[in-house]
């Protein structure tokens, strides 16, 4: 039975929307000492999705943590949301999710069915997974918010980050886009239950279909498309390696209703913060105004961009067709030239 209590009533910002913005991140890290150690192999000076510390040649540890205010009304879903994108940090890196624990805030009135149901959204999904919720950090807050971090395990010699594509790698998407726009248009009933229910329904399945997938090929990179967007995600990718991305806009799923929602300019906050961010970085050539838009619109729980060898881009590109929500191929890896980093067609 849906509970009474309309999360999002309650919060000013939703999901990944809430993030603060790449740029603004960058810089309120500025100047902060990084310590090397020879076993961490990736830290926060690095703009990835997660840390990775090698423990023994065989095994590495990946960590996370992730949380937000609510993006759907009914706390379940909320709870099972955070939680599916919390986790899709460790898919991202190569890894495989073990240990996570909760991290909650929640209003002295809450009810505490409503509670309750948040952390049972939360526990089926990690339980889904095959990790363990081993406890967790509980605070008073006028907003709710809920996440987790969590701890998976990788091989040193196979984890992947966002900064090792290669020339000639073909790019592959595993989710649709457009979850802020029509998460944003919800809150003033824009749009239709139907779009909306497989917008939930996306924002709760697992990246681990497309991560099991993934790891039998030659990936060079990959990371989780979040609160940054396709194009600011992208942007840390191909600075990160070196290299330009060319998408061809043909080739991206949207969330129906999206795509008029944003020509009629019901964007989220973020969406602008992600501009502001990557636009420096992409030429967008002469796509509309508003399927720019889509491709800067922050995700919450989105998919996996993946950076694939070219000869491996088909044989992937069929298995996750039949594993992940909208299989995607939506360009490819060139070298940098010195001008944009990723270019759009």
């Amino acid at each position: 039975m849906e509970s009474e209590v309309k999360l999002t009533k309650l919060a000013s910002c939703a999901g990944c929307g809430a993030k603060v913005g790449a740029g603004v991140l960058a810089q309120l890290l500025e100047g902060i000492r990084v310590h090397s150690d020879p076993n961490l192999l990736v830290g926060f000076d690095k703009s990835d999705d997660a840390s990775v510390y090698r423990i023994s040649d065989d095994l590495a540890l990946v960590q996370t943590v992730d949380f937000f205010p609510p993006i759907a009304d009914d706390p379940y879903t909320f709870g099972a949301i955070a939680a599916t994108n919390a986790l899709s940090d460790v898919y991202a890196m190569g890894g495989e999710p073990k240990l996570a624990l909760n991290i909650m805030a929640v209003p002295a009135d809450m009810p505490k069915e409503a509670v309750h149901d948040m952390l049972r959204g939360g526990y089926d999904k990690v339980y889904e997974a095959g990790a363990l919720i081993t406890g967790g950090h509980s605070i008073l807050d006028r907003e709710p918010k809920y996440g987790m971090a969590v701890t998976g395990f990788v091989h040193p010699d196979k984890m992947l980050t966002n900064s090792g594509a290669k020339a000639g790698d073909v790019l592959l998407l595993t989710k649709p886009l457009g979850i802020g726009v029509v998460t944003t248009a919800a809150k003033a009933d824009l749009v239709s239950k139907e779009t909306l229910d497989y917008a939930f329904q996306l924002m709760t399945t697992l990246n681990k279909s497309a991560r099991d997938a993934m790891v039998k090929y030659r990936v060079h990179a990959c990371t989780d498309v979040t609160g940054f967007g396709l194009l600011g995600h992208g942007t840390e990718m191909a600075q990160g390696s070196n290299v330009e991305l060319h998408l061809h806009v043909d080739g991206f799923r949207f969330l129906d209703e999206a795509a008029e929602l944003a020509r009629m300019g019901i964007l989220p906050e973020g969406m602008y913060r992600n501009r502001n961010f990557a636009e420096a970085h992409v030429d967008e050539g002469d796509v509309p105004l508003h399927l720019q838009d889509l491709l800067y619109d922050p995700q919450t729980a989105g998919g996996l961009l993946i950076a694939v060898h070219p000869e491996d881009a088909q044989a992937l590109f069929e298995e996750l067709q039949t594993c992940v929500p909208a299989a995607q191929r939506i360009g490819e890896v060139t070298p940098y030239t010195g001008g944009k980093h990723i270019y759009l067609h």
